[in-house]
């Protein structure tokens, strides 16, 4: 594989090459750029890598601003010395985040979570070709009719937190905690609902951006999020919807 290497201290730098090589020993580091002007020159004057192994700190700022300034399709393992900036990570083109100092067999990890990611690019395709399909002067439903012991109710799409399928019924729970019961499929919620608000992200959850208040890397490429209100299971985007979920985010 052809990896850019965007680390300001040259020490790291060399660390990475270095662990590259032992891991990945066909794998080529194309570059070494160390800061936002040196890798955005790079990136317009180069093809673009298969994979960049990017530093946030670097002299001259934060490297999300290199995102600012050219697109960039491939794979980032992003390495700080910092944690606050996972969040941030997941809405460009992350496959892990890694805390310096970085442990080879850390990176290695991160190395087949690529490859697993590859695998899946097919599938990634067809979701977002049905995206595409979708008309963006479609009208989305505003609001859900729901039964309130003997009285109906009617929710504001923007106050509901997520929707999720339990049993044979599907529920939407709104931001304050309350749950109903909708005469809804999730395949149909699909197609009602605004994309660009809400997201579909395995076979029970249908979640509002909104509701996000927190990300992870999770095992097989996948990511774990918390929600609130909190729905007391684990919720785990799944492999097949994990690069669409990131380009959701970086809308």
């Amino acid at each position: 594989m052809n990896v850019l290497i965007v680390e300001d201290e040259i020490a790291a730098a060399r660390r990475l090459a270095k662990m590259m090589a032992a891991i990945e020993p066909t794998s080529q580091i194309l570059s070494i750029t160390d800061s936002i002007s040196s890798t955005v020159e790079w990136l317009k004057n180069n093809n673009e890598p298969e994979l960049i192994l990017m530093d946030i700190h670097l002299a001259d700022g934060s490297s999300f601003k290199i995102f600012d300034q050219v697109k960039i399709r491939c794979p980032i393992i992003f390495t700080t010395a910092y944690d606050q900036y996972a969040i941030q990570a997941f809405k460009v083109n992350s496959i892990d985040y890694l805390l310096k100092p970085i442990k080879e067999d850390e990176l290695a990890n991160s190395l087949k979570k690529y490859k697993e990611q590859r695998t899946e690019k097919s599938s990634s395709d067809l979701e977002k070709f049905l995206f595409a399909l979708r008309k963006p002067e479609q009208d989305y439903q505003l609001r859900f009719v729901v039964q309130f012991a003997d009285k109906l109710k009617s929710i504001e799409v923007n106050a509901i937190a997520y929707f999720i399928a339990l049993e044979k019924s599907v529920f939407l729970v709104t931001e304050d905690g309350h749950r109903y019961a909708i005469d809804y499929t999730l395949e149909k919620l699909d197609e009602v609902l605004n994309p660009k608000i809400f997201y579909r992200i395995n076979r029970k959850f249908i979640v509002n951006f909104s509701a996000i208040k927190g990300m992870f890397t999770y095992s097989k490429s996948r990511v774990k999020i918390e929600l609130l209100p909190n729905p007391e299971t684990e919720v785990i985007v799944s492999s097949e919807r994990t690069s669409g979920f990131k380009e959701w985010l970086n809308q």
